[in-house]
Parts: structure tokens; C-alpha cells; sequence
């Protein structure tokens, strides 16, 4: 691979264009290239590989990823980040292409390609909405990886295992036909601003999708489970039809709460449900 062009400090391009964070589009930039290097190399491998990027900003994670050799797509919704993006685009011919739109309504897959790599310093306002969209996804999901910056909570709701504070709906969504871990802790101290929290970074990658489960079928138990977590799952499950009966079936007690009962346990009544 040829030698990576010099570039300006991230400061200096800051400073250049003005771009001051913006509070409204939940803007908070990383600027110590060796820790936004060892975010991009999470995925592994990145060059001649095909990278999605959510809200690149003045382009830190950017060119960590096109140092690395990918082929960047950047879908940026603040038009004041553009010009610096085209800076990048220049010092990196043919591996950048600039999408300026707003993440939550691109088609993700038809810009990027199946088998991209998403890597993201995620807006914290849209993150978790878009994670569930990519998790949501037909299976198996057009994308590679995923690995996402979040508020230090978030991340371990979407790690977390089964009988913990954090263990609800998100860790089931992400956990039941994907493996997902907790890659990176990140200062708030960081960034700039400083933002109110701590962060994290979640790499995750498809797992098998389990048979004879439907989606909707087991966000249906887990929303209705751990809506009411603090009730027995005989009271919190008894607006699901049949769900008491899969219990039953299944062996498991309907004393138990949400919380103690596992992935694995979830998707047998999810399985039980789905062929009713």
C-alpha cells in the first residue's frame, strides 16, 4: 500500500472551517489520531475493504479508516463538515465518497455494498435508533461488522448478560443471531467537547439466525417482559396470547423475572410462539 499523504492536525481543520460541535446534531469529535487508529483496526483488516461511516465530522475516524486502506463511504448531515471531507477525498483518491444526507433516511446498504464494514463515532441522539434498524435488518444483514461508539451505558445494555442491571430488550435484540462485545472504553475527556459521559466501543458481527423464529414474535415477548421487569413473568406475559402456555411447555417458571431468563430461553418461547 502506498505511504498515507501527510495531513493537517484535526485542530487545525477545526479551527479552518469553523466547525465547532454542534450540541443540536449531537456532536462531540475525537481528536488523538492513535485512538481513533485503534478504533479503526477493530474490525481487523481494513484495506481494499469497503467501510460505512455515520456522522464522519471533520473526518478523525475518516482517515483512520482510509490510512488503513478502505474505501470510506460518509454520509455527513452538517454541511459545514463537507469541504473538509473534500480535503480528504483529494489526499486519498478514489477511497472517499461524500454522501451529504442524514443517516436515518439513506439506504445504507445501495450506497455502501454487501459486506461493508460500519464504523461510526455515532451521533448519541440517532445511535441507538440506528443500531436496531442494522440489527433489525433481513438476516443474514448485508453488512460485515459493525463497530459504534456509544455512551458507556448504552454499550453495556447492548453487551450485557443475562441476570444483570443492564440485561433488557437491547441485549436480546443484539445478542440473539449476533455477537456483539465490548471492544473499547473511551474517556470523556477525549473528545471535544467533553461530553457529560462516558463512552464505549461495540464491535459486533452476525451470528446464525436461530430457525422457526420470527422478529416481530420476539420483540412482542421481550416488550411486553420487560416492560413490567419488577413483575413475574406470569403477570408481565399474560397479554401475550399463548405465551403463558409456551412457559408451560418450555419448563420455565412464571415466577422468574425478565431479567433471569436467558437469550437462549427467550428465543424457545419466541420459536413456540411463532408457530402458533
Amino acid at each position: 500500500m502506498a505511504t498515507a499523504p501527510a495531513l493537517p492536525p484535526l485542530r487545525e481543520v477545526i479551527a479552518r472551517y469553523g466547525l465547532n460541535a454542534s450540541k443540536a446534531l449531537g456532536q462531540n469529535f475525537l481528536l488523538d489520531e492513535q485512538l481513533l487508529a485503534r478504533i479503526a483496526a477493530i474490525p481487523g483488516d481494513l484495506a481494499g475493504q469497503r467501510v460505512f461511516e455515520v456522522g464522519p465530522g471533520p473526518g478523525g475516524l475518516t482517515r483512520a479508516a482510509l490510512r488503513a486502506g478502505a474505501h470510506v463511504t460518509a454520509v455527513e448531515r452538517d454541511a459545514r463538515c463537507i469541504p473538509a471531507l473534500e480535503e480528504l477525498s483529494a489526499a486519498f483518491p478514489g477511497q472517499l465518497e461524500i454522501v451529504e444526507g442524514d443517516a436515518m433516511k439513506v439506504d445504507a446498504r445501495t450506497l455502501a455494498g454487501d459486506g461493508a464494514h460500519i464504523l461510526a463515532n455515532l451521533p448519541y441522539n440517532v445511535g441507538t435508533q440506528l443500531l436496531i434498524g442494522w440489527l433489525s435488518a433481513q438476516w443474514q444483514p448485508w453488512w460485515a461488522s459493525l463497530t459504534l461508539m456509544f455512551q458507556q451505558e448504552v454499550a453495556e445494555r447492548i453487551v450485557a448478560p443475562v441476570g444483570t442491571s443492564h440485561y433488557g430488550r437491547l441485549a436480546v435484540l443484539a445478542q440473539w443471531r449476533a455477537h456483539p462485545r465490548l471492544a473499547m472504553k473511551v474517556h470523556r475527556s477525549a473528545f471535544t467537547p467533553p461530553p457529560k459521559v462516558m463512552s464505549a466501543v461495540v464491535h459486533i458481527v452476525p451470528g446464525e439466525e436461530p430457525g422457526g423464529v420470527a422478529l416481530p414474535v420476539l420483540e412482542r415477548i421481550t416488550a411486553a417482559a420487560f416492560g413490567q421487569r419488577r413483575k413475574m413473568l406470569r403477570q408481565s406475559l399474560k397479554s401475550v396470547p399463548g405465551a403463558l402456555d409456551a412457559l408451560s411447555t418450555l419448563g420455565i417458571d412464571p415466577q422468574r423475572r425478565a431479567e433471569t431468563v436467558s437469550v437462549d430461553e427467550f428465543v424457545a418461547i419466541a420459536r413456540l410462539l411463532s408457530h402458533a
